[in-house]
């Protein structure tokens, strides 16, 4: 059964989170994401979770650290400045493996910038914040119905690869409001996460079974005590300055990702068949390219435009394939770039278009039909 409502897009990000199974909320009020932490507020303790508003940013994302470690699913949401103060400890979670999703609302900067403007300006900051070579898994919801499945999809994927996983929103989505449908089916695939069968690999809370690159869980405070630790470490969890195992810890924790690109990337292409011209975006900035290029295709242009839902892991296969077929691709976001370095560093085989906005004004459809106009 589906009900239909009238939502924000912050807050069916939350309603999806909850549907996940998210039952701890850590956050710090920021514009433009504050709805989430409201909505949070109010709907966790209906559904037997808990809402913490901490002192800060570092601490928010410590604490969701924690509930997680213990077993809860976990999030916390920020904006740019916030999630630049998150880092250390999204850092912390990639290397030792715990599950949660950190929601990014970003809004234009550097710095306070414009707070209640939109911008998409920290696509590099989820790939390459934290220091070090890590894996990461970052989604890009374009409507308020995408807040809300791919909230779910954002939790499913934390549980299944031991990652935090980035919803990397923007201002447009997350203060966007549309009629969703908000499901009841108890057939919505809601991933746990995996627990140790062997008795004998209990006290290893990192060995990795034959065949996975993914170890599995025993939760920390019961029966079994072991050890977590930011630093390089082996099976059992302790700190190690050996060599070869810090670079296969490394390794697994980059292939964990690298080997299943498959399943986790998703992109959404429309008219690309018979394009010339497919424009490249991303979260808000699609909507205005959907309806340039309806109007384009109505004046009889071969225009199209690929979509990565998910942004990171790039998807790299889908783009260089479509880029063997078209003349030009255009990449339309709301900062100076950043997609377009990647764009630019697969494609070899098309001209490259940019339109981008840095002034905390909305990209219109006029100027994407103006620059596949001058395309030649």
């Amino acid at each position: 059964m589906k009900n239909r409502v009238l939502m924000q897009g912050n807050e069916a990000c939350v309603e999806g989170a909850i549907k996940a199974g998210m039952r701890f909320f850590a956050g710090y009020p920021i514009t433009p994401s504050t709805e989430i932490a409201e909505q949070s507020a109010v709907r966790l303790p209906q559904v037997g979770g808990h809402f913490i508003q901490m002192e800060d940013e570092i601490a928010s994302m410590a604490a969701i650290i924690g509930a997680s470690a213990v077993g809860t699913k976990s999030m916390t949401a920020t904006s740019g400045p916030g999630f630049s103060l998150k880092q250390e400890n999204i850092g912390y979670a990639c290397m030792t493996e715990i599950p949660c999703v950190i929601v990014d609302v970003q809004r234009s900067g550097p710095s306070t910038g414009l707070p209640t403007s939109p911008s998409q300006s920290d696509v590099m900051q989820a790939r390459w914040g934290t220091h070090g070579d890590h894996s990461i898994i970052a989604i890009s919801p374009s409507s308020v119905q995408e807040c809300y499945h791919l909230a779910i999809r954002a939790f499913n994927l934390a549980e299944k690869y031991r990652t935090p996983v980035i919803f990397l929103m923007d201002e447009i989505v997350g203060h966007l409001r549309e009629g969703i449908e908000i499901d009841d089916d108890e057939n919505i695939e809601i991933i746990e996460r995996r627990m140790k069968q062997r008795p004998d690999t209990l006290h290893l809370p990192y060995h990795v079974c034959e065949g996975e690159d993914v170890p599995r869980f025993h939760l920390t405070g019961y029966d079994i005590r072991y050890n977590i630790t930011g630093l390089a470490h082996g099976a059992d969890g302790f700190p190690t300055n050996n060599n070869e195992i810090a670079g296969q810890l490394v390794t697994r924790l980059m292939q964990k990702i690298e080997h299943n690109v498959d399943d986790i990337v998703q992109v959404e292409e429309k008219y690309c068949d018979d394009a010339d011209t497919v424009i490249v975006c991303y979260g808000g900035t699609t909507r205005c390219v959907m309806s340039a290029v309806d109007e384009l295709r109505a004046k009889g242009k071969k225009v199209g435009y690929f979509r990565p839902i998910t942004v990171w892991p790039f998807p790299e296969k889908q783009l260089k394939a479509l880029s063997k077929k078209v003349k030009n691709i255009i990449v339309a976001e709301h900062n100076y770039g950043q997609i377009l370095l990647e764009v630019q560093r697969i494609v070899k085989d098309c001209k490259i278009g940019f339109v981008g906005k840095v002034d905390g004004t909305v990209i219109t459809p006029s100027e994407i039909i103006k620059a596949v106009e001058e395309v030649k």
